[in-house]
Parts: C-alpha cells; sequence; structure tokens
C-alpha cells in the first residue's frame, strides 16, 4: 500500500505526541530515566568512590553531602566490609558482577539522573552552594575545560601539567602554567558532566584522581580549579596496621590502573620515577616476536620503558662479564645501529646482539657452561644458555624475564669473519676481519661498548647506504615507521 505524504505527517504527529505522554508518564518520577535532560537540584551528584573498607568516615561524608541535600551514591566493588550505617537515601552501586544480578557496569549513567557528578573523597565536609559554584565554573570555563577541582582541608592545590607519551607508555607530570592545569597533586573534590564521566573507558576506576586526570590528559581536557575549598573531617590517627594496608592496596590499585591505561613509568614533577612494567621476578611485557615485529609495534607502541631498562642493564652486566674474562665481542646488527645513531638501544628493538670470536668461548666459564649445554644462572642472577635456534647463546635478564643478549661466535676464515649460525636476517651477513682490528669503544646504552673501526661503512655493508640516517622498523613488509 503506498503512504501519501499526509498519512506520513499525520503518523509522525501521533507517533511523537504518543512519545511526550510515554515521557510525562514515566519522568521524572517513574521507574525509568526521563525522556527529558536531567535536571537535579542543584544538579550534582555526589560518588564516593575512594574509600577504605576499613577505618572509614562514610557515614559521615554521607551524611554531610545529603544534608544539602544532593543525591549521594557509594561506588563499591561489593558492599562495605564492616557494614557502614549509610544515612537514609544514599545510594549503593557495587561494580563487581555477581550471579544473582545483573551486570552492575552495563549502563552505569542510568544510577546518575543529573547533569554533573562529583568525585568526593572520604572525609570531606560538603559547603552549601560550592558544588552548584563548581558546576557554573564548569559550564563558563574555556572549550576544553572538562574538570573542575575544589581543594579539601587546608592545604592548596598544586597545579601540575601531565603529558603522556603513549608510544614510550610514560606519562609525565611538570608545573604546570597558570590556568593550565592537566591534574592536581593534593586532596580534591573532582567535578565533571556526567555524559564526560561515563564516556572514559574506565569511569570508576581506583585512583580516582588519577584515572581521571590521564584518561582527560589523553583527550585534550583542561582542568579549572576553584579557590574555595571544603573541610577536611577531623578524624583520628590512622593505625600503624590501617597505614600499612591501606598503603598496599593503594600501591596495588594504582599498578593495576597504570597496567589498564597502559602506562608502565610515571616520571613525577619533582623528577622521580615510578615504574609498572615487567622486573628479574615478572615474565617480560611482550611475548614471541613474529616476523620481527612485536606485537607492541602493530599497536603503535615502541619497547616498553622497563623492557629498555632490562636490555641496558643485561647488556652492561654481559660486556662487563666478557671483558673480564678477557673475551673480544663487539657491537652488532641493529644495536651498532642504536649506538651510531643515538648511543643507546633503538627505541623499538627487543633484543641486543653482539659479536663474539668463537675461540674466545672457554675464556668465560658462564658461557663455557652454556656451549655444554647446560644452562646456567651467574651470581647476579642473569641466566646464560645456548639457544634452541642454533649455534649462538643467550643471556636472559633473569630465569622469569626472558629478554636478553644474543652472541653470535664469528670466527675468520681467509680474512673474512663468518659464522655456522644464519637466520635468515637481510644484515646477517659475513663481513672482513679488519673491521676488528682493531675494536674501539663506543658509547652505548648508558656505559661504553666494543664496536668495529669502522660503525658506518660496517652498518651500510650489512643494512644498505644510509642505514644510520634512515630509520626503519625491523621488518617493513609487516609494519613502516611513520604509519602508526
Amino acid at each position: 500500500m503506498r503512504v501519501t505524504p499526509c498519512q506520513a505527517a499525520l503518523a509522525g504527529a501521533i507517533g511523537l505526541n504518543l512519545l511526550l505522554l510515554y515521557c510525562a508518564w514515566r519522568g521524572p518520577g517513574g521507574s525509568a530515566p526521563s525522556c527529558r535532560p536531567p535536571r537535579g537540584i542543584p544538579g550534582v551528584t555526589v560518588l564516593l568512590r575512594d574509600f577504605e573498607d576499613f577505618e572509614n568516615d562514610l557515614a559521615g561524608t554521607a551524611r554531610s553531602f545529603a544534608s544539602l541535600p544532593v543525591p549521594v551514591l557509594v561506588v563499591a566493588e561489593t558492599v562495605p566490609y564492616p557494614p557502614v550505617p549509610l544515612p537514609e537515601g544514599v545510594g549503593l552501586l557495587p561494580l563487581r558482577p555477581a550471579i544473582d544480578r545483573p551486570p552492575p557496569l552495563a549502563h552505569p549513567e542510568l544510577h546518575v539522573r543529573t547533569r554533573h557528578v562529583a568525585l568526593v573523597p572520604d572525609g570531606t565536609r560538603a559547603v552549601p552552594g560550592l558544588l552548584e559554584r563548581m558546576r557554573d565554573a564548569l559550564e563558563e570555563g574555556a572549550g576544553d575545560t572538562r574538570l573542575v577541582a575544589a581543594p579539601v582541608g587546608t592545604t592548596p592545590l598544586r597545579c601540575l601539567e601531565l603529558r603522556l607519551e603513549p608510544r614510550a607508555w610514560t606519562a609525565r607530570y611538570g608545573p604546570g602554567m597558570p590556568g593550565v592545569c592537566r591534574a592536581v597533586e593534593g586532596t580534591a573534590v573532582l567535578l565533571l558532566r556526567t555524559r564526560d564521566l561515563f564516556a572514559l573507558p574506565f569511569p570508576l576506576a581506583r585512583p580516582a584522581p588519577t584515572a581521571l586526570f590521564v584518561q582527560a590528559a589523553f583527550r585534550g581536557w583542561g582542568l579549572r580549579l576553584m579557590p574555595a575549598a571544603f573541610p577536611a573531617a577531623r578524624r583520628p590517627p590512622v593505625s600503624p596496621h590501617g597505614r600499612w594496608k591501606a598503603e598496599n592496596l593503594a600501591e596495588n590499585r594504582r599498578r593495576r590502573l597504570m597496567r589498564d591505561l597502559g602506562i608502565k613509568r610515571e616520571v613525577l614533577a619533582d623528577g622521580r620515577e615510578r615504574w609498572y612494567g615487567c622486573g628479574k621476578e615478572t615474565a617480560r611485557c611482550f611475548g614471541t616476536v613474529h616476523a620481527r615485529t612485536p606485537q607492541y609495534l602493530l599497536a603503535g607502541r615502541w619497547t616498553p620503558p622497563c623492557c629498555l631498562r632490562a636490555l641496558r642493564e643485561t647488556a652492561r652486566h654481559v660486556t662487563a662479564t666478557l671483558e673480564s674474562a678477557g673475551v673480544r665481542y663487539w657491537l652488532e646488527g641493529g644495536s651498532l645501529l642504536g649506538a651510531a645513531r643515538l648511543g643507546d638501544i633503538i627505541p623499538w628493538d627487543y633484543d641486543v646482539d653482539l659479536g663474539i670470536y668463537r675461540e674466545d668461548l672457554g675464556k668465560c666459564r658462564w658461557l663455557a657452561a652454556a656451549a655444554a649445554g647446560e644452562p646456567v644462572e651467574d651470581t647476579e642472577g642473569f641466566l646464560w644458555e645456548k639457544a634452541t635456534e642454533g649455534d649462538f647463546y643467550r643471556v636472559h635478564y633473569s630465569r622469569s624475564n626472558r629478554l636478553h643478549v644474543d652472541l653470535w661466535p664469528f670466527y675468520p676464515r681467509g680474512g673474512v669473519m663468518t659464522k655456522d649460525t644464519w637466520v635468515g636476517h637481510p644484515q646477517d651477513v659475513e663481513f672482513p676481519e679488519s673491521f676488528l682490528r682493531p675494536r674501539v669503544p663506543m658509547p652505548f646504552a648508558g656505559f661504553t661498548a666494543m664496536a668495529p673501526n669502522n660503525a658506518r661503512a660496517f652498518l651500510e655493508l650489512k643494512f644498505g647506504p644510509g642505514a644510520i640516517e634512515n630509520p626503519e622498523y625491523p621488518n617493513p613488509e609487516v609494519k613502516r615507521l611513520g604509519r602508526d
């Protein structure tokens, strides 16, 4: 049946009226969300997220803000234990799935009816009108302002710049410029639009301030500071055991958050560093490398900084051990290329390559043991073993963490250095022994290593003309530099 324009218009008008009737019936007092934009009084929902189950001020904080009155939600993985006597009207938003209820975060935004939300630290006391002033400051701010922060207590907030370096897995803090903040140092109430909070991939992660600052900085959001402060509750000192528990929980949460955000190093404003990547007791940060292309390159990232640090430490240890044993070695392949180009490991490289004279193997007891087929852990915890892929050797950062230095045994034949195992890399070729007579010192990875006496000629023999000046990923057929 053909529908005329008049019939279509009539049907549309009837549908619109039915929708308006439904909205009037269901909202704002109905059980379903209103069809109109949410309007609260004062339009801010308070979320209590950062608190401990033990020795908290949750009841006092909730009571103070519920008296304004504003909607107050306690956000926690599970119901707080020991039980907390929450004031009437204060809701609980559990985050951890349970078999007897729907997925809690399927639609978390449905728990918040207001246009704005404030994340309030435990132990904060309400100030009438201050949340509204923060909301007004947000709405009147510049285009990129998406967060407003107000201090809690008498200590003022410190404005910080926050720069993310995703390829380097790094978050870098520094002093903020007037009017340009990406993070704050100190205890703060944070206010933002509800739609902005729940558009984030980790909207309610802990610690909440750090989670918000990092995700906001990634999106270029600005942060505005308020001079007015919320009072802090007078609380008895935390017990030593409670302090120990709180510090351990905070460290574990921060590590979990950084793992989820893809950050393995934080550089703080005072120059100190926090590391969240792999160590000697853990596995390395990436799996088996296929086609000379680690998975992180396909994700648009470079070698995690913790891995580069471990490679530098392993290379320093191995070269020092070889030198003390009288084993002649030199930087090979991509490691020599990094030394010539940067004085360091190439930022996307995943191992270090050294050439050695095969006849010197027996001079180093760890190499001799590995050559006999016996993996051996040295006094510093580095693991020496013969590679399963051929006649060469690997020194691993540890038995658990398989970041490694490869040792390639060459021997002279008619003035040419050759070896018995070739892995099919284009640069894996023979070369004149004259490059090693003499070997020369060269800065590499924070120390001085031995290298061929004409690094440029050596590298151009292996990689082709312009190898130093024209960086490229190990296998351009899989991933090319500049196409991240």
